[in-house]
């Protein structure tokens, strides 16, 4: 249960809580202390003794993250590689699969636009055909949909956003699953913005793989991420294009051997500091079980509620977020503003938010015809007074016109 106790302990954990309301969470969370110590606490280690040395002494440290990050999504250590951020992990998983001209990948209209590219660019290159689900009348993927779609034969993959980075919008990402694991057809789900927001089991969801990053809703560090590796995609014989000495050992001038696990995924250079640092943000969600992830992804879906219902009473202020399903990223779109000045200005005023774009599958670029928004993302660590202030500090820059 989630108490005025908890929420005042968390905010004593958060130093970026002081004198800065932060509604970015959906960009970067604001780290607490335990992770802020792992990452510098390393950092001074290898400024004192070495990196090499700061490594191998950190090393019974670095393999228990695997088991940490295996518990927040349900899935034994082995399974798990770390790799730079989430689209790296996505690039790795899409790697894998040799394709040819005709096979199809099936995608929704709301990927995230990073992996949008990499799948044209996947067309462009081998002449795959992307084929895109149809939407729910209340938005987001339709599975039966998607169903229709896999039954093409030359269906190779499909690829899912959770919960995409411009919308509150949570998708039916267990459905698609049964669907996929019906059909025999290879799944991969990106996580970025679901982790640390809502409880992850990789076997309810069925997917082969699943990528996602430690900066957002899980509150780690920038620049560290992983992807998790199903038993049947290793047992197919699964590894990226560009395996290198960490998921793979030469053995002769023609011959290599995979590492037996998800570490074949892996590079072998490792920014150790981050990496303990995101073992520590794991450690600090897991803090209460899933069951407290749950408590606190719902409290921050309920602020991301109160978001949409306070900015939404602004004069001329359109919440843009549409689904059955809400999630804890709320988005807004102000006629005749430029968001990116009204970012600017409330950062002014000590209130941190982002702006986003807004398009169906690749058309999410202004030269697109994109629509630019607000996006203002809570976490468990805010508070209702700090909303109020957030509203306030919109509507007066607004009626200023600002």
């Amino acid at each position: 249960m989630v108490t005025e106790d908890l929420i005042e302990r968390w905010r004593r954990d958060t130093p970026g809580c002081e004198g800065r309301i932060h509604l970015n969470n959906a960009g970067a969370a604001l780290m607490p202390a335990p992770v802020l110590k792992a990452i510098q606490g390393h950092l001074d280690l290898e400024a004192e003794i070495g990196g090499y040395e700061a490594a191998d002494e950190a090393a019974g440290r670095i393999r228990e993250v695997y088991g940490l990050l295996g518990r927040l999504i349900g899935s034994a250590p082995e399974n798990v590689a770390i790799v730079e951020n989430a689209t790296v992990a996505v690039s790795q998983a899409l790697s894998a699969f040799d394709l040819h001209p005709g096979d199809v990948l099936v995608t929704t209209r709301h990927d995230y636009t990073s992996n949008q590219l990499m799948y044209l660019s996947l067309s462009r290159r081998l002449g795959i055909e992307v084929l895109r689900a149809e939407e729910l009348p209340e938005g987001g993927a339709d599975p039966e949909s998607v169903r229709r779609l896999v039954a093409h034969p030359r269906c190779r993959l499909v690829c899912l956003t959770w919960i995409p980075t411009n919308s509150g919008l949570i998708q039916a990402a267990e459905e698609v699953g049964e669907i996929c694991e019906a059909a025999g057809v290879p799944y991969l789900v990106d996580a970025c913005q679901a982790l640390g927001q809502l409880p992850i089991d990789v076997a309810r969801l069925r997917c082969d793989y699943l990528a996602a990053t430690a900066r957002k809703f899980l509150r780690g560090p920038r620049g560290i991420g992983f992807l998790y590796v199903s038993e049947r995609a290793i047992a197919r014989g699964d590894f990226p294009l560009y395996v290198d000495m960490q998921g793979a050992a030469l053995l002769d001038e023609e011959r290599f051997v995979l590492a037996k696990g998800a570490q074949r995924f892996e590079n072998w250079e490792f920014p150790y500091a981050l990496v303990l640092g995101l073992g520590e943000a794991a450690r600090y969600a897991l803090e209460g079980g899933i069951a407290g992830i749950e408590e606190t992804g719902a409290r921050a879906v309920e602020l991301a509620a109160e978001v949409r219902e306070t900015v939404g009473a602004l004069p001329g202020v359109r919440v843009a977020d549409r689904g059955a399903r809400l999630g804890a990223i709320a988005t807004v779109v102000v006629p005749g503003q430029d968001p990116k000045d009204l970012v600017r200005r409330l950062h002014g005023a000590g209130v941190n938010v982002y702006w986003s774009l807004h398009g169906e599958g690749p058309r999410n670029a202004p030269e697109a015809g994109a629509t630019p928004m607000l996006r203002i993302s809570p976490h468990y660590y805010n508070t209702r007074e700090e909303i109020g202030r957030a509203v306030a500090a919109l509507g007066d820059l607004l009626g200023s016109g600002a």
